[in-house]
Formats: C-alpha cells, sequence, structure tokens
C-alpha cells in the first residue's frame, strides 16, 4: 500500500512517501491559500492510498487537505498524541496539549539516536526544546518565540526601533553585535535562541546526570547551528522521520 507522511504548520507544508520507517525524498511548499483540489494535486497522486498528517495549521487547513483526500480516494489520519507510542512516553500531565509535531520529531529522533539522551530543538515560527531521556521518558519542554517572530515583534510593535531599522541594511559587526538597528535585532534574535538551547542542555545535563546531544530541525535550524556551544546534529526531515515510525505502527 502506497503511503505519504505529511507535516503541516502554520505557514509551510513537507511530505513524502514512506519506505519502510523511512521517509523517501522530501517535498516542501507554502500552503497558503490552498484549497482541497489544491491539497489533492500536489499531495494525493500517482496511487498514494494513505496518508499519515501531522498538522498545527488549524481548522480551516486541516479541513481542505481532509477535502483534497476525499476528492483523491485516500485514506488520511491525523495524528494525536498519546501518553506512549513508538517508545516515547509523553511527560504531559494532559498529552493532548503537547504539539503534535514535537510528538514526531522526538520519535523520530528517538529512533535515529537510541539509547541516547536528546534535546529536541525545533526552530520554526516558535522555538520548542524537548528533553528526551536516553530510554525515551519526555522530561518537558520550553517554547520562545523562534528568531523571524521576535524580529517581526520588534519591528512591528516598538514605534522606535521600527523607525531606526526602516532602511537599515546589514552593516557586517562582530558576531552578536551588529552595525545597524536591523542587524542587532536579527543578531540578538538569533543568538537569543542558541543561548536558549545551550541553557536547556545545561539544566537537562544536571537533570539526567549526563549530556544531552541537541537534534535540531526546522527551517530556521541553519541560521541557529553555527552559534550554539553545544554539540548538535541537524535533520531537516525529523518530524517526517517520525511519522514514518508511527505509520509503520498504524499500517
Amino acid at each position: 500500500m502506497s503511503q505519504i507522511v505529511v507535516d503541516i504548520g502554520n505557514t509551510r507544508i513537507k511530505w513524502a512517501r514512506v519506505d519502510g520507517r523511512r521517509p523517501g525524498a522530501t517535498h516542501a511548499a507554502t500552503h497558503a491559500r490552498w484549497t482541497a483540489k489544491d491539497f489533492a494535486r500536489r499531495l494525493f497522486v500517482a496511487g498514494v492510498e494513505r496518508a499519515l498528517v501531522a498538522s498545527v495549521a488549524g481548522a480551516d487547513v486541516n479541513r481542505a487537505l481532509s477535502g483534497g483526500a476525499r476528492r483523491a480516494a485516500v485514506s488520511l489520519t491525523f495524528v494525536t498524541v498519546p501518553t506512549r507510542a513508538a517508545g516515547v512516553t509523553v511527560g504531559y500531565a494532559e498529552p493532548w496539549r503537547l504539539g503534535v509535531d514535537r510528538f514526531a520529531a522526538m520519535v523520530g529522533a528517538h529512533h535515529l539516536f537510541r539509547g541516547v539522551p536528546l534535546c529536541v530543538a525545533g526552530v520554526g515560527t516558535a522555538l520548542t526544546v524537548d528533553l528526551l531521556g536516553a530510554r525515551g521518558r519526555h522530561w518537558g519542554g520550553a517554547i520562545i518565540p523562534a528568531p523571524a517572530l521576535m524580529v517581526s515583534t520588534l519591528l512591528e510593535q516598538t514605534a522606535g526601533i521600527k523607525r531606526r531599522a526602516r532602511g537599515g541594511g546589514t552593516r557586517g559587526g562582530a558576531g552578536l553585535f551588529g552595525r545597524s538597528t536591523r542587524d542587532a535585532i536579527v543578531q540578538g534574535a538569533r543568538y537569543a535562541a542558541a543561548a536558549t538551547i545551550d541553557r536547556a542542555v545545561d539544566e537537562a545535563e544536571r537533570l539526567l546526570r549526563a549530556r544531552p546531544l541537541v537534534v535540531l530541525t526546522g527551517g530556521e535550524a541553519p541560521l541557529v547551528r553555527p552559534l550554539l556551544h553545544s554539540h548538535c546534529v541537524g535533520v531537516a526531515d525529523l518530524t517526517l522521520r517520525g511519522l514514518a515510525v508511527l505509520s509503520s505502527s498504524t499500517a
């Protein structure tokens, strides 16, 4: 049976066919204004029969996606967060409150790096950091705005900064210290994200008595990764990898 896995966020969608417990070639697009017909045309092609979806995109997008699946006669399943699945035990008192993308990313990371404590950091619209023990126990997480959201919030909500940043291009500078208002905002936001991850690793080491590996994913991850002091690996399709593992248990 031909199956795809789908990771759909606030602005972007990623999908891939499943080959065993691994996703195949990843496709990505911005899904703004996609209709059911667009989803059917872009995702549900060439014999796809099933789709497993992690969505944080909201009801309107989910309805359009479901409509596209009906058009194409594809069986569609939205992942919900259980107490335990695929070796990961969720640490939230109410597991359904954990973002499904974070859960799938943890499943992917746990299966890629078995027996290793992990800080799973996703850098998208928000920056999320989840601590996962070597045996798959989720100890909880932290959420802050990701760099792009920090930047846009400062530019939109702070009149003085907005005025000074208008027309101010890149002027260079040394690391954190920008030489224009815009540079100062952008670098400050990126360094804040990196500092949060590094602090999470320090906190995790005290908690677990072992230093976790950072597994970094998300669209803005390449901008943050060079600023980290902690040992880190990047996995661009981490949520899809987790969905592929979950798909094997629901097939």
